[in-house]
């Protein structure tokens, strides 16, 4: 399949990878009938989709029978009054319905935005008035069904409400019910040009409100290169991306690169995250390739590995926060594995990451993807010299690469303050070594100037990290009269841990982090809590801490 998108598809170096990337684009390419139709057609007996619940509830679905299924979605859909441009918002939590509505609706030419199922009223009518969404399709679940019936009355563009699951209440249609009765489907033509909008995601949030990032049809074969270089997929591969329905690295991890590959898609639908239990999954369905931010990786490792067969593990990736080294150390020791890092945004695909013919270096990024042109800017526009500290930005020539958004939809002043002059600012901070390797900083927003010294959260979060006390941590900064700001460590504990929370193991961190870093960086205000803030995505909402810290 992905000779038919690259005109080169292994590469053996850096060097090689960088100077012949290149893909083969369609005329009107739709990832529902270019991708998944066609290998329906060659190869219908394929495993595409393995689902399964913390029910014991188990689904094996085919290319062959998914094409069926995702023809019979649409043409329901279509009889509903959804079409081409509509836009549609899915909350459907880890439903199995989830890939094959989302088929559907490629199918249909509409306009796709998941959204996490634990949105507030107040967060619906946000987005059903910002994107005038047409239709919703849920999840039955009793909290996602009122907060969506108790925002219509301000969602004057909503005329279609479904819901999937066995408790449908009264203004809704009936998914499961209703789908039978769809009558017999016919490919529409044109569906899409491939600047059309086809997906649109509003940002995770970790400062201020959520942006609508739209995205066009080209986003998906962007994400080729996610699956099949950065994951390593091949068609015997079975791949576990542990993401929420409602965020972009469902897209990354779930759906586009994995099947592009030929791999068979993973599943585990689950309410509530279990280290343990996720071990079990892996062990018992012999997964070859697993993927999930560090924040999944630092629970596992807090378990003894040694109580889990998981010798069908072949490769494990990770993104949507930085890693840290001593994450990434003590899963190597622990399993044999090295954690392939990578880095991109709601606005792109992977911007950065390290590939099977890279060496990885423990907490760097990686080096930059080649379907894209990456620099590191000082503040007066210049590009930083390797170890000089910049922000990470594409540069965008006469043709958008593959796998930028198009815009901030509805946002003209938004899009230019991110994108102009040539130049995406993705307003992330990092550094390149000698070899090319990209390390996190942070966010602009987020580092802390202290007594005339720059500090980027993520190196003081990293220190911390090495010390046996800490599970997790977030570094912030608190304003201080006479150094402008310091630092300050909010702390969760290891269980074995928490009886011994006070001043003496203040003092400890304090001085462990002076020993693993500049002793300028050290935390002078320690916090130990039982859970750090964070969005759905599992990404630390660092802005919420300064905004308890200036409440007092």
């Amino acid at each position: 399949m992905v000779e038919r998108f690259l005109r080169q598809t292994k590469f053996e170096s850096v060097e090689d990878y960088r100077e012949h990337l290149e893909f083969i684009v369609p005329e009107r390419f739709n990832f529902a009938y270019d991708v998944m139709d066609v290998w329906a057609e060659e190869e219908p007996e394929k495993l595409a989709l393995l689902w399964t619940n913390d029910e014991g509830v188990e689904i094996r679905t085919t290319f062959g029978q998914l094409k069926t299924q995702t023809d019979q979605a649409a043409s329901y859909l279509q009889s509903l009054g959804i079409g081409k441009g509509d836009p549609v918002m899915l909350i459907l939590k880890r439903r199995y319905e989830w890939w094959v509505v989302m088929l559907a609706l490629h199918k249909l030419g509409a306009v796709i935005i998941p959204a996490t199922h634990m949105l507030t009223r107040h967060d619906v009518v946000y987005r059903n008035t910002r994107a005038s969404v047409r239709a919703i399709i849920c999840v039955d679940d009793e909290y996602v069904t009122t907060q969506v019936s108790s925002a219509m009355d301000e969602s004057p563009t909503v005329r279609t409400l479904i819901a999937i699951g066995d408790h449908v209440p009264a203004g809704y249609h009936d998914y499961l019910r209703e789908i039978d009765k769809a009558p017999v489907w016919r490919r529409p033509e044109h569906v899409n040009e491939n600047d059309d909008t086809m997906l649109m995601y509003f940002t995770s949030g970790t400062s201020g409100e959520p942006k609508m990032v739209a995205h066009d049809y080209l986003y998906a074969l962007g994400h080729l290169t996610t699956g099949f270089f950065w994951h390593n997929l091949h068609e015997g591969s079975l791949h576990l991306t542990v993401a929420d329905t409602g965020w972009g690295k469902a897209v990354w991890g779930k759906f586009y690169g994995q099947w592009f590959s030929g791999a068979t898609v993973f599943v585990f639908d689950h309410e509530k995250f279990n280290a343990d239990t996720l071990l079990r999954q892996i062990e018992r369905y012999r997964v070859t390739s697993f993927c999930a931010p560090p924040t999944i990786y630092r629970f596992m490792i807090r378990e003894d590995l040694s109580r889990y067969d998981l010798s069908s593990l072949e490769y494990c990736t990770t993104a949507g926060e930085a890693l840290n080294p001593a994450v990434f150390e003590k899963f190597y020791e622990k399993t044999g594995i090295q954690m392939m890092e990578g880095f991109g945004q709601t606005e792109t695909t992977m911007t950065l990451g390290t590939m099977p013919w890279m060496k990885p270096k423990p907490g760097s990024m990686g080096m930059p993807n080649a379907q894209y042109d990456i620099d590191l800017l000082k503040p007066d526009g210049t590009s930083c010299e390797d170890g000089e500290k910049g922000e990470i930005v594409v540069r965008v020539g006469d043709t958008k690469p593959i796998g930028l958004f198009k815009e901030y939809y509805r946002d003209e002043a938004l899009t230019l303050e991110a994108w102009h002059d040539g130049v995406y600012h993705t307003g992330d901070m990092a550094w390149r070594d000698e070899d090319g390797y990209y390390w996190f900083e942070g966010r602009i927003d987020d580092v802390i100037k202290s007594s005339g010294y720059r500090i980027g959260p993520f190196e003081v979060e990293s220190a911390l990290m090495t010390h046996p006390a800490v599970v997790e941590c977030a570094i912030t900064g608190v304003p201080d009269e006479v150094r402008g700001m310091v630092v300050k460590a909010t702390v969760v504990l290891g269980r074995e841990w928490k009886d011994k929370a006070g001043d003496a193991l203040v003092k400890e961190l304090q001085e462990h982090v002076k020993r693993e870093t500049a002793p300028y960086k050290y935390p002078r205000i320690v916090e130990f809590v039982d859970e750090l803030p964070k969005t759905i995505s599992g990404k630390i909402r660092r802005v919420e801490i300064r905004k308890k810290d200036s409440r007092g």
